[in-house]
């Protein structure tokens, strides 16, 4: 559970801020890709009326490793100040198994990377720590998370899939 958390907090640190892994599965299409060094990739789907543009997220280590301190790096602009009352649907899957499906509230989630609504218009920039429990079952975690504001307009939607092996160590799936 605290992997799902870890994930969510990194959709939502690239979408505002926080840290889980999101699932769907969005393959190795390059322009899905988010920029810089990490396993996000956009929803498959368009997003030209997106509040949140990501300029990068950057994972340090990429893949993220079970039992080490995984830092993100993220820089996105706000075209336009995001409310109370913004949620985010998130789904986290372990391989066919659906361990989460909820709604979260945006604005409690990027409390965890230091930011607070009302998100403003302009450019963010966060830098988070985690510490990834070692004891993170071994498998496939896929992760989706579709932001959106209290008026139901798009503000990002991403998906990872990270695979953590049995000796500790990630690998991403392209």
């Amino acid at each position: 559970m605290r992997t799902a958390t870890a994930l969510l907090a990194l959709l939502s640190t690239a979408s505002a801020a926080s840290l889980n892994f999101f699932g769907g599965d969005a393959g190795a299409r390059e322009d899905l890709k988010v920029p810089g060094k990490s396993p996000l990739e956009f929803c498959p789907s368009d997003h030209s009326n997106d509040i949140l543009t990501i300029k990068s997220v950057d994972l340090s280590p990429n893949p993220p490793l079970a039992g080490v301190e995984l830092v993100i790096n993220a820089v996105a602009s706000v075209s336009k100040t995001i409310e109370q009352g913004a949620y985010v649907n998130l789904q986290v899957k372990y391989g066919l198994i659906r361990l989460i499906s909820t709604t979260a509230d945006l604005c409690e989630q990027i409390q965890n990377v230091e930011l607070e609504c009302p998100i403003e218009k302009g450019l963010i920039s966060i830098v988070k720590s985690v510490d990834l429990p070692r004891e993170i079952p071994p498998g496939k975690y896929t992760v989706l998370a579709d932001v959106y504001t209290v008026d139901d307009e798009p503000v990002t939607c991403l998906t990872a899939t990270v695979t953590f092996n049995r000796e500790g160590s990630a690998s991403i799936e392209l």
